[in-house]
């Protein structure tokens, strides 16, 4: 078997339900055999290739996975400028149910004739998610029984705790609420239609609900030093399903001490114990040695 590694990164799709782009990219070891498959899935403020995630994702695709990774449609990116907030009207209209709408039509892409990623196992899809993709990669694994493991990376345990009592009284009074993104300046603007969305929506976006519920393997792996979602909420998520395991990563902040952009060629410690985790975890319940 070679290791040349392969990277498809212009698979452009579209939801049925809007007709914003979603950007993928694919990466694997050029073989004959079919490989389990690995979908990670960016957070909040995040993009596919934001700091170090690609130099993780090679890693899994030489240790024998497909690695498939979107930009989710309403991110804020475009496939024009996937590293960008180009985008900002898109993100201000985003909502949780078009993010797992979006993990639904990559999924679905996944499984269809049109697929141009080659030699996919696709009985053994498998989902990886950092931080508010976390929460996707729960949820979807909960309505879509062709997902047979769950990881999460400094995933949150709820979407509907995020802001304060003040910060929603005064959202919904003037219908937009803006984050600052310290990174690139930029005043990112949130339409209340995310809340709305939520209460509209909170059964399908119950994210505990979703994890009592999971019949497939689940693992937690999340940082003692978060400031962003307190492992606290790891720790509470891993009581929602006997069958669930928890890994503290002692010293890692939200994300696993990486960094945009990232410069280095080797991963942060941290990080490293994040991806040797992980690919044992999927080692074990793929069966891929």
């Amino acid at each position: 078997m070679t290791n040349s590694l392969k990277i498809i990164d212009d698979i452009v799709l579209h939801s049925d339900h809007h007709n914003k782009p979603m950007l993928v990219d694919a990466r694997f070891v050029a073989s004959t055999y079919a490989k389990p498959v690995v979908i990670f899935v960016h957070g909040f403020k995040g993009f596919k290739d934001w700091g170090h995630w690609n130099i993780i994702a090679n890693e899994m695709a030489y240790n024998g996975f497909c690695v498939v990774k979107p930009n989710l449609s309403h991110n804020g990116t475009t496939p024009e400028k996937p590293l960008d907030f180009d985008d900002l009207e898109a993100f201000s209209n985003n909502t949780y149910s078009i993010e797992l709408d979006d993990l639904g039509t990559l999924i679905d892409y996944l499984f269809s004739t049109t697929c141009t990623i080659p030699n996919l196992d696709l009985s053994k899809v498998y989902l990886v998610g950092h931080s508010r993709g976390g929460g996707l990669t729960l949820l979807k694994a909960h309505e879509d029984d062709r997902i047979k493991g769950v990881i999460t990376w400094a995933s949150v345990a709820d979407y509907g705790t995020r802001w304060d009592e003040e910060t929603m009284e005064k959202w919904k009074a003037t219908g937009t609420h803006h984050i600052y993104n310290g990174r690139t300046k930029q005043n990112m603007p949130m339409k209340y239609n995310i809340v709305e969305d939520y209460h509209d929506n909170i059964d399908r976006l119950n994210i505990r609900k979703a994890v009592e519920s999971l019949k497939v393997p689940l693992l937690h792996i999340h940082g003692d030093q978060d400031p962003t979602i307190n492992i606290e909420e790891a720790k509470e998520m891993s009581t929602w399903n006997k069958q669930s395991e928890l890994y503290i990563v002692e010293g890692a902040d939200h994300v696993f001490n990486g960094s945009h952009p990232f410069e280095g060629k080797e991963l942060p410690e941290n990080s490293q114990i994040l991806i040797d985790k992980t690919l044992s975890f999927l080692r074990q319940i793929s069966g891929n040695s």
